[in-house]
């Protein structure tokens, strides 16, 4: 199934008044201070003083809302109605800059300069060999200990033909988290009134480098507070998967799902086979190979329904892997909006990308392509589109 992109028209206009509580007058955009970033110092050690962290909010004429902040680009709120009408937040994350701050899981962030893992925290690009933090020792995880999700993002909203929309802006210095190259990206947030959240990465460099960029939103949509979704039911358009090791490496083969537990080729609950799945701890976090490989325009990769509440969220994708994890290291050590304690399996991610580890598995050149060269774009688009069950 193929899926047109729709127009993206950056034309500048008025935002009107609107609410962020299921009642929006129309598509339009709010924005506010979510708080301000600590000072950091210069190398003589003079301080320079954090800038103020902006919160945009998106409401489309159905009343949706997408709430983001210039922190990491990270999405705070999804709000949609179910089956009744009843809007719920189905997205896990912080009230408070703070928090974020103080570390959490990935909520809502925007993972690179390379998503996922790097064996051993190290590649070779040219010949010559880099080193990563390995903050997920002894690999590399997102992007380092200070990757994109911990970056300040310069927003730039608008109203455009499609919906209201955010472009956020960030330059990654040469050598930053070992990394080569000055690469610009920036990311773009719009709600439609078909209720998808169209999300468009575009980066470039100046020196060949590695480029992997994935959203990492936790969904639950019975709501942020409402448990574990074992319940959820999930279709994911591939027959085959990248089996790992115990700390979650590609192997490097491509295998198929047929006779595993991970196979979602039909509409399956969450639950059926987590205890099946393996992993410490025990659940689902691996990467698809999804049937239509790379695309030049998002074709369909997954559906959730969950039964309780009808909704329903769809994923369209131009990437060839989507990272599907349940929420397995979640463990109530973080509070969340409204003082919900988020649980094992209290989310799950769908992360639209390329193959974990590909800059190390030349086998999947073809496949999964991680290099980006001065003179070209990098280019991805994710929709995720919130409907209800019929």
């Amino acid at each position: 199934m193929r899926r047109a992109l729709p127009a993206l028209i950056v034309t500048l206009g008025m935002a009107s008044a609107a609410c962020a509580d299921g009642k929006g007058t129309g598509p339009a955009f709010e924005q506010d201070t979510f708080g301000k970033l600590p000072a950091t110092k210069t190398k003589d050690g003079k301080d320079v003083p954090g800038p103020t962290v902006t919160r945009y909010t998106l409401v489309n004429k159905n009343g949706v809302t997408v709430k983001c902040i210039e922190y990491g680009a990270i999405i705070t709120e999804i709000n949609v109605p179910d089956k009744a009408g009843k809007f719920a937040d189905v997205v896990l994350g912080y009230d408070k800059l703070d928090d974020y701050l103080k570390g959490s899981p990935y909520f809502g962030t925007n993972a690179g300069r390379c998503a996922n893992r790097v064996a051993n925290a190290k590649f070779t690009l040219d010949g010559k060999e880099y080193k990563l933090a390995a903050n997920n020792a002894p690999h590399s995880l997102h992007g380092g200990e200070k990757g994109f999700d911990k970056k300040f993002w310069k927003g730039e909203p608008s109203l455009t033909a499609t919906g209201p929309s955010v472009k956020f802006s960030y330059t990654s210095p040469d050598g930053e988290e070992g990394y080569p190259g000055r690469l610009a990206v920036v990311v773009s947030y719009t709600l439609t009134d078909s209720n998808e959240l169209v999300i468009e990465y575009r980066a470039t460099t100046d020196k060949t480098t590695v480029c992997n960029l994935a959203h990492h939103s936790y969904f639950n949509l019975a709501g942020h507070n409402s448990g574990d979704i074992k319940g959820h039911e999930v279709t994911i358009a591939a027959k085959n998967y990248t089996p790992g090791d115990e700390t979650l490496i590609p192997t490097g083969k491509i295998e198929p799902v047929a006779g595993t537990a991970f196979d979602f080729t039909k509409s399956k609950a969450i639950g059926t086979d987590l205890e099946k799945a393996g992993g410490k701890p025990i659940g689902f976090d691996l990467n698809y190979v999804l049937d239509k490989g790379t695309t030049p325009r998002p074709e369909l990769a997954a559906k959730v329904v969950e039964p309780k509440s009808g909704r329903t969220l769809e994923i369209f994708t131009t990437e060839p892997g989507l990272q599907f994890y349940s929420g397995n290291f979640l463990d109530g050590s973080n509070t969340g909006k409204g003082g919900a304690v988020y649980k094992q399996y209290n989310g799950f991610c769908a992360e639209a990308q390329k193959f974990p580890d590909s800059i190390n598995k030349p086998e999947w050149k073809d496949k999964s392509n991680v290099v980006l060269k001065p003179g070209e774009t990098y280019k991805q688009t994710t929709i995720y589109q919130f409907g209800v069950a019929k």
